[in-house]
């Protein structure tokens, strides 16, 4: 499958997990596409760590604002009855468990729900940025990535062997090929992708999966 289809596969999985009124914030990157594919007469309220509610589609590139940018620095709109705050509002908007999802994406997540996804190895980092405290403020905590690393190797694992992000944090993993729910014992698998089948995803998957095949669901 090309990773754009992945991508797309992820995003359409996401956003059924989204409820209409929710106040969600979509990390960058794969994240982003999440509100492309909303179900009807759902309505969520975005929220940008940089300080706004209300994030509205992406603008035409001659309409763009280089002062009204996404936490990724890409160019948006503000929805009607949109608003704009300081940092101190945003972050007490996260840390107050006012944001009822955030979707992020991962390079490691673990059998005890720990998150890493901050530290990419060999690579310059500014900081985790706002993800520490969108994954232990939010009411619920979905990780959003391809299943494998480029070159084939688990990103679920038995233990995050990366500097964490936030300990036993993670509610739910939807990948291209899984959808996954973490418990307090364990990863339960709970649906798999079309077109997959269930040993493909437990050789894919670096950590012990908990499941039963009459109850798997299909996405």
């Amino acid at each position: 499958m090309a990773q754009m289809d992945k991508r797309v596969r992820i995003a359409k999985r996401v956003a059924k997990e989204l409820h209409d009124g929710d106040v969600v914030n979509l990390g960058i990157g794969m994240p982003t596409l999440v509100a492309n594919y909303l179900s009807h007469g759902v309505s969520i309220v975005l929220h940008s760590e940089n300080g706004f509610l209300g994030i509205g589609p992406e603008p035409q590139a001659e309409l763009a604002d280089k002062d009204l940018v996404n936490a990724g620095g890409k160019p948006v709109t503000i929805q009607e009855n949109g608003c704009c705050f300081d940092s101190a509002m945003s972050f007490a908007i996260i840390r107050g468990g006012h944001v009822d999802t955030t979707v992020l994406g991962a390079l490691e997540v673990d059998e005890q729900g720990n998150l890493a996804n901050w530290m990419v190895p060999g690579k310059r980092i500014s900081g985790m940025g706002g993800a520490m405290d969108l994954v232990v403020g939010a009411k619920k905590i979905i990780i959003a990535m391809e299943h494998n690393n480029k070159d084939g190797t688990a990103k679920i694992v038995k233990q995050c062997s990366l500097p964490l992000t936030a300990k036993a944090e993670v509610d739910l993993i939807i990948t291209d090929m899984a959808v996954i729910a973490v418990h307090q014992d364990g990863l339960y698998l709970t649906e798999i992708a079309e077109g997959t089948t269930v040993e493909e995803v437990v050789a894919a998957t670096g950590a012990q999966l908990f499941f039963s095949e009459d109850n798997l669901g299909i996405f």
